[in-house]
């Protein structure tokens, strides 16, 4: 029997195209073609060709993240490679680029690969495991570096970190330069960010005053105590946003920026892409979606903290003329426990394509092949991945089909991720993953 899959009555999108009443035709794990009406037809009788009515909904390429969080090894309670996949084709995913603050920290290739098959065993998405920039995260050491190529592991970093010396990171960027592979920056000064501790700290203590309910008085006084910090961390992605695009400078290594969240940090990264100098960056889902100054978005947790709306609109404005590269949802998924004792980060994998759809397309003019491209085919560009990103012949089977008119409300509680905290929690979104196709196979229907 042929291994043949044929989606039909689709409206297909990508970077490229935007094509109603089309078709997919799929052979084993790759896209084998895009028949006429009258092909389809025939095909349809053909019993030997599994059929899939996709309704009229969108057909894309499958997104790809560039950064997202499993937490395996070691913190797999809030997430493991297995649920990680599971919630990566709940939200229409196909590959996830995973950062190394695990415990123990990523630092070696073996550890990477040991990650990337237990994803494959799965088959449900595929994983791309990152390496840290320095050796278990000491801020010093590079040796591990000798091992690793641009094949297999495409990208390292400190991310939920900064190397500190910056005659470490010189060398880490011209070690990386010379084999082809990205340095991913979570740009945040340490000493700055050190500083900004103890008022989170005070503020989270206000925040679980009288069990959790604490008065006008408290709530006040920590949303000016957690203010004070997100103003000090602001500074400190500028700082470490400058100093790092100079030394990539220096290096003509490949800088890419990880969820820029300041409009000072994207005005720098603009006037470096006029430089010629070559550096990419990302935003998140949350980043565009939310502010933090207002509401009781100002007691969100994450690292880089929301911004004010100047900045919202600094990084819209940035995705729409290209500055910004891609959307990477830094999915940072913890335990209830962790999230109310004040981790920063949530669960962004399940709400990426509503988030951005609402967002982007409805509220700012975007085209869904704008979107796409950013989730799409400017990652996989990024990564090398040759075969991915696009509707077109030869192209690795990974699509999702979203729905673009139906609104739902967000709940936490029905995430595949074992992270079930969201700030969008209650919202109502519109955008919805109705199937997630990983190469060939149906891996995710909604009910």
């Amino acid at each position: 029997m042929k291994d043949l899959l044929l989606i039909y009555n689709a409206r297909l999108v990508d970077k490229n195209i935007d094509v109603k009443n089309g078709a997919v035709l799929i052979k084993g794990k790759e896209i084998a073609g895009f028949p006429e009406k009258e092909t389809v037809r025939r095909m349809l009788e053909d019993r030997d060709i599994a059929s899939f009515d996709a309704g009229g909904l969108t057909l894309m390429p499958s997104f790809i993240d560039m950064h997202a969080h499993f937490r395996d090894p070691g913190q797999t309670q809030k997430e493991d490679i297995e649920s990680g996949v599971h919630a990566a084709a709940a939200g229409g995913f196909g590959t996830c680029v995973l950062m190394p603050n695990t415990m123990p920290v990523v630092s070696s290739a073996k550890d990477a690969l040991g990650n990337n098959k237990k994803a494959e065993k799965l088959s449900l998405a595929q994983v791309i495991q990152s390496v840290s920039i320095t050796k278990n995260f000491d801020g010093q050491t590079l040796s591990h570096l000798a091992n690793i190529n641009r094949k297999d592991i495409p990208l390292i970093t400190e991310d939920g970190k900064e190397v500190a010396d910056s005659s470490v990171m010189l060398n880490a960027m011209k070690i990386a330069a010379k084999k082809n592979i990205i340095v991913s920056c979570h740009c945040e000064d340490p000493a700055l960010a050190i500083e900004a501790r103890p008022l989170r700290k005070k503020a989270l203590q206000l925040l679980r005053s009288n069990k959790g309910h604490p008065l006008a008085a408290q709530k006040k006084e920590a949303s000016d105590l957690l203010a004070q910090a997100n103003a000090l961390l602001a500074t400190a992605e500028d700082v470490a946003t400058f100093r790092n695009i100079r030394l990539a400078q220096d290096a003509k290594c490949h800088l890419h920026l990880c969820h820029v969240s300041t409009a000072a940090c994207i005005d720098a990264l603009r006037k470096a892409k006029e430089k010629g100098i070559n550096v990419t960056a990302e935003v998140t889902p949350h980043h565009i979606t939310l502010t933090g100054d207002r509401g009781d978005n100002r007691f969100q947790i994450v690292n880089p903290p929301l911004r004010n709306e100047n900045d919202r609109q600094a990084l819209i404005k940035a995705l729409k003329d290209g500055t910004v590269s891609c959307i990477a949802t830094d999915h940072a998924p913890h335990t209830a426990a962790d999230k109310a004792s004040g981790s920063p980060g949530f669960s962004g994998l399940e709400t990426a394509f509503a988030s951005c759809y609402t967002t982007l397309c409805m509220q700012n003019g975007f085209s869904l092949r704008e979107l796409s491209a950013l989730m799409s085919a400017n990652p996989a560009e990024l990564l090398g991945l040759t075969k991915q990103g696009l509707l077109a012949d030869g192209y690795e089977a990974n699509l999702v089909l979203v729905n673009t008119e139906k609104t739902w409300t967000v709940r936490g509680d029905e995430f595949a991720s074992r992270g079930k905290y969201t700030p969008l929690e209650g919202k109502k979104l519109t955008g919805f993953v109705e199937a997630t196709v990983f190469r060939g196979k149906v891996v995710f229907q909604a009910i």
